[in-house]
């Protein structure tokens, strides 16, 4: 049997918030440099969220990555909906990511180039994925 004790209250507790601190990796080399915080670590958890394809890598959760391998042979209109979407759901699984808007996107040839805004409670971050369709 379980205890049974009396209301518990939302002032009975006290939320801490815990640092984003994180290994620093260069995006080009992939290598660890150091550590980061802040919007910087917030920079390369959508850096890395984006560049993850869902469901493939038993390493993560189901709710880590982005689905964008099943786009590729859709009608561009179809893209553009099902992207916008898509990168919104999958970053907007990271808690310190409050809202993400101001989708622009560009064609050349097969590829759909889309920038973005994401908002944070730190700051804003301009970001941009290439999809191919």
């Amino acid at each position: 049997m379980l205890p049974v004790t009396g209301n518990i209250l939302e002032q009975d507790f006290k939320v801490i918030e815990q640092p984003s601190k994180t290994f620093r990796l260069v995006m080009d080399s992939g290598r660890i440099m150091g550590m980061t915080d802040g919007l910087e670590a917030i920079r390369q958890s959508v850096y890395c969220i984006l560049n993850t394809e869902r469901f493939d890598w038993l390493i993560y959760s189901w709710n880590y990555g982005v689905e964008l391998n099943r786009l590729f042979g859709r009608p561009l209109g179809l893209v553009k909906a099902k992207v916008k979407k898509r990168i919104k759901e999958a970053l907007k699984q990271d808690d310190r990511i409050n809202e993400v808007d101001n989708f622009s996107f560009k064609e050349k040839g097969t590829s759909l180039f889309i920038t973005f805004t994401v908002h944070t409670p730190v700051g804003e971050i301009n970001a941009e994925k290439e999809v191919n369709f």
